[in-house]
């Protein structure tokens, strides 16, 4: 027998893990996801289908991970899946049409796309791009991001936001608060230095007091810049100026140089140009990969493509710099690629007028294949982009959210930064407790559910009685609990009219004992009030609500009295009065929500005549003290 029961308890907890391990990986892939680290992503939606564990869901970003690749042939087979499911999104009628366009079976992908337009979804004919560019029609057919202003803009300009530990540094050329400022001739602004603000702060007013502490800004241009995991170290652009010395090339030229910033007792000091600085040509925009070996940053170097290129160099153990790489023609033009920025998944991000754009710089991002080659770059569309300048993107690890630039209109300056985000995957979470005790209820088997009762998820609650499963978002479920000993829980849940900013939604369950195993109670919980009050405060809600589902669903039977009291402050008679005011609201309370009157035999008051510990005026009293006497109790009369 102790075999058996330890092979019952080995099963339980590997399905257990199983299941942790299920929504472990649907969380891992959707993060790989959005931080275009499509491969990866892919691997993990392919294992989430093979567990049928959210298929459908895992369907639909498999299509469009493979779509993003630019692998039109394995999209179409998702997407085929994917348009079949029931309440399906209609965006994806439009992408399966648009990977059929990219596998060249127009016949069908016009079928679609006609379907697309019955369902409600708006084409603008005159925007198709070809069919080598089917990956941008997919990604672009709905809004992937969205804007907010940032309140540290000024009329001048500002670019290049970069968030570590909570700050945000930025490049701008505003110099507010001083009264002597140095103008650069080109557009009349200051000159370019970096700033620093927190990133919730509550005031956001940003001025010379802001500016970056320590050696790194000077009489001219800086930014923007880089920070490395350990914060200890900056890299960042500037004029080639140190050392009070402005270099120039031999036609008097002043390129941009990189440097190298250390932290030390809190200011940015030790300024050091890079080894593969060079006074003929411009390093700028430096952008560092995850784990701070390479060194991303644009150039005019001698051997660029355009007229400037994006190149990595790699970081020596030692601190010194390998010889600088062309990241070669599937990210670079013969025009300019600049700004680059690299993310926690090494996927690679930039600036380009030279690649298929909406106006003149545009964002891009980088798809790697297995091997982490780049193999293909996708624009990021409306709103990041614009018919104008947008440049200097950033990422935070979220992978949701970050920063950008852009001279478009409407905006405070010359350039302005601008906060995006995108629409966070929603979740439905809760706590199940047990209906007796209010203990949380480890173990408990969730099943999430479609709208017609299919099983599309399944988890169990841990150590504190705590859920959550992803869903989509404008669809109807039911969530089902189960737990041996429990009367099973099913409840409807929907998803429909929620806020876009909204990333999850509460379901909690409260589960009532199989009555066979029920140990009967004899007393229930008192509540509290304040002092001089009768009011039904909110922490007395909790319990009055557990004793009206005890009383209607748990024990139909079972027949309770109230008794209220008071603290010792106050006379006899206005006590007795008080405590007669809180046990006719308690009682109130319980009929208004559905307890039959005939099952409450008494609601009284009783003053002070039962307190629960010394405080009767003969002694000081703390008002803690004093709350213990404040309070109703509910007397169990009768179970059956």
């Amino acid at each position: 027998m102790k075999l058996k029961n330890y092979i019952i308890i080995c099963i339980v907890l590997l399905t257990n893990s199983l299941a942790f391990a299920q929504y472990g990986a649907q969380k891992k892939a959707d993060n790989l996801f959005n931080k275009f680290s499509f491969v990866n992503a892919a691997e993990v939606y392919h294992q989430l289908i093979e567990k049928d564990f959210n298929a459908n869901y895992a369907t639909r970003q498999l299509a469009d991970s493979y779509a993003y690749m630019r692998n039109p042939d394995s999209a179409v087979v998702y997407y085929k899946k994917a348009v079949t499911q029931e309440n399906i999104p209609v965006d994806y009628y439009y992408n399966y049409a648009q990977a059929l366009r990219g596998v060249k079976k127009y016949k069908e992908s016009r079928v679609w796309m006609k379907r697309f337009k019955k369902a409600g979804g708006e084409i603008d004919e005159a925007k198709f791009l070809k069919d080598s560019d089917f990956i941008n029609s997919i990604y672009n057919a709905k809004q992937q991001y969205f804007l907010t202003d940032v309140p540290f803009n000024s009329k001048y300009s500002d670019f290049g936001a970069y968030q570590h530990n909570g700050n945000i540094y930025f490049a701008s050329a505003k110099d507010e608060g001083v009264s002597t400022k140095h103008i650069y001739g080109w557009n009349k602004e200051p000159f370019l230095d970096i700033y620093v603000t927190e990133k919730n702060a509550n005031d956001s007013i940003v001025n010379h007091k802001s500016k970056l502490k320590g050696d790194i800004n000077s009489i001219y241009h800086e930014g923007p810049l880089t920070i490395s995991k350990d914060g200890k170290t900056m890299y960042f652009s500037r004029n080639d100026f140190n050392k009070k010395v402005l270099g120039k090339d031999n036609n008097g030229v002043t390129h941009l140089k990189i440097y190298k910033a250390s932290l030390i007792d809190g200011l940015w000091t030790n300024i050091e140009a890079l080894s593969f600085n060079s006074n003929s040509y411009s390093n700028g925009h430096p952008a560092l990969n995850s784990d701070n070996t390479k060194l991303y940053f644009s150039s005019d170097m001698p051997g660029s493509i355009g007229g400037s290129d994006i190149y990595y160099v790699d970081i020596n153990n030692d601190g010194t710099f390998g010889t600088p790489q062309n990241l070669g023609a599937v990210v670079n033009t013969d025009k300019n690629e600049m700004f680059p920025f690299v993310n926690s998944e090494n996927a690679l991000f930039f600036a380009s007028d030279g690649h298929p754009g909406l106006g003149l710089l545009d964002i891009f991002g980088t798809i790697t294949d297995k091997n982490n080659s780049i193999v293909s770059v996708l624009n990021l569309g409306v709103p990041v982009n614009s018919r104008k300048d947008d440049f200097s993107f950033f990422m935070n690890d979220d992978g949701l959210s970050g920063y950008f630039a852009s001279n478009r209109n409407g905006g405070v300056g010359s350039d302005d930064i601008y906060a995006y985000d995108k629409v966070p995957q929603l979740k439905i979470e809760g706590t199940i407790t047990d209906a007796i005790t209010n203990a949380p209820v480890p173990n408990a088997t969730v099943s999430l559910l479609d709208a017609n009762g299919k099983e599309i998820a399944v988890i169990e609650t841990d150590k504190d009685g705590y859920y959550d499963i992803n869903i989509d978002r404008d669809a109807d479920y039911y969530v089902k609990v189960n737990k041996d000993n429990y009367i099973e829980n099913t409840t409807p849940v929907t998803s429909k009219g929620i806020e876009r900013s909204a990333t999850s939604i509460t379901a909690n369950f409260v589960l009532n004992q199989d009555k066979k195993e029920v140990i009967p109670i004899t007393e229930l919980y008192p509540i509290y009030f304040d002092f001089n009050k009768f009011d039904i405060r909110r922490d007395g809600t909790v319990e009055l609500d557990r004793i009206v589902n005890l009383m209607m669903n748990t024990y139909p039977n079972m027949v309770i009295k109230i008794e209220s009291h008071t603290d010792s402050r106050g006379t006899h008679e206005y006590n007795d009065v008080l405590s007669k005011e809180r046990a006719n609201a308690t009682y109130k309370y319980l009929i208004k929500y559905g307890v039959d009157a005939s099952r409450i035999t008494e609601y009284d008051g009783f003053g002070e005549r039962k307190l629960t510990n010394d405080c009767d005026g003969s002694i000081n009293c703390t008002e803690d003290q004093h709350q213990l006497n404040r309070r109703t109790q509910f007397i169990v009369v009768k179970m059956e």
